[in-house]
């Protein structure tokens, strides 16, 4: 089938029956509405975003959903600094919020610069926070934004132009910086060098077929790419080069137009912008909570 320039129901990697439905919001109290974002905490729980700025907890094993916090707005990207805070883009106020974690509280951590806030990742070798600026739809623009930790001072870190920069995931090792360029269909790595500058943003994965939003790496360096449209996830291989079709659903039902994604193990969720759930795959790889990396890495 063949659905805006894509082809579907080819070959993938993992058979769809691998994908099942961790939590389904549609009818919860509190609702998870149309989510972004997905991230595993320190406690172990799937964290989400919702529409209207609902922060979420889901139990491991998809028994129960709580609210944590809300900002208002539309949440788009978390990320947590280990057992602190968690960072969140909220896209109406153009801003990144920090959420404490021991005491709920809420205040905007960015000053006003930045356009669209997308994506946040700690780095936590230093001390910092990178975050994607989608800048405008259908218009090229800078960049990537680094703030630090301690202060939320900041300004653009990367200014080359993107054509809507949306997902990032770091290394390992702290090295590259991978960014989705949502409407290039590619996914450009940055290096970073050894005083935290960021070198060119070289292509690592051209010409995908789907539009890339988020991205994780597994415990090879392997890269998984979510894409909204149409519904599949995507795996390169550490070298870069061509995406292979890991798994999809032809029908956006139970991957309904995934966004971010986020490992634990073996198991890998997405979030579905699409619709009221998130999904558990059971992977053929594994990748660490990126919150155990943070910690490591801020020793």
């Amino acid at each position: 089938m063949i659905r805006r320039g894509f082809t579907t129901g080819g070959r993938t990697v993992l058979a769809l029956e691998r994908a099942s439905v961790l939590f389904d919001g549609i009818f919860s109290t509190p609702r998870l509405q149309h989510p972004e974002c997905v991230a595993i905490g320190p406690d172990g729980y799937v964290w989400a975003g919702s529409e209207n700025g609902q922060i979420l907890r889901i139990a491991p094993d998809g028994a129960g959903i709580q609210e944590f916090a809300t900002i208002g707005g539309f949440t788009l990207g978390l990320a947590f600094d280990g057992r602190e805070a968690l960072y969140t883009c909220e896209l109406h106020s153009a801003a990144v919020y920090r959420i404490d974690l021991r005491d709920h509280t809420v205040r905007r951590f960015t000053p006003p610069g930045i356009l669209v806030p997308n994506y946040p990742v700690v780095d936590g070798a230093r001390n910092r926070l990178l975050v994607s600026d989608s800048h405008a739809s259908g218009a090229a623009g800078p960049g990537i934004w680094a703030y630090d930790l301690a202060t939320g001072s900041g300004g653009l870190w990367c200014g080359e132009a993107f054509e809507f920069a949306n997902g990032m995931a770091l290394s390992a090792d702290g090295g590259y910086l991978f960014v989705c360029e949502t409407f290039a269909r590619r996914v450009r790595r940055i290096a970073i060098g050894p005083d935290g500058a960021a070198g060119p943003a070289e292509p690592f994965a051209t010409d995908l077929p789907g539009l890339p939003d988020g991205i994780a790496l597994d415990d090879r360096g392997q890269l998984f790419i979510g894409c909204y449209e149409p519904s599949r996830l995507l795996r390169v291989p550490p070298s870069g080069g061509a995406a292979e079709v890991y798994v999809e659903d032809p029908t956006a039902h139970l991957l309904a137009h995934p966004t971010n994604i986020a490992f634990d193990g073996s198991a890998l969720f997405t979030a579905n912008l699409g619709r009221w759930h998130i999904t558990r795959i059971a992977s053929d790889t594994t990748g660490r909570r990126l919150v155990d990396q943070v910690r490591e890495a801020r020793r």
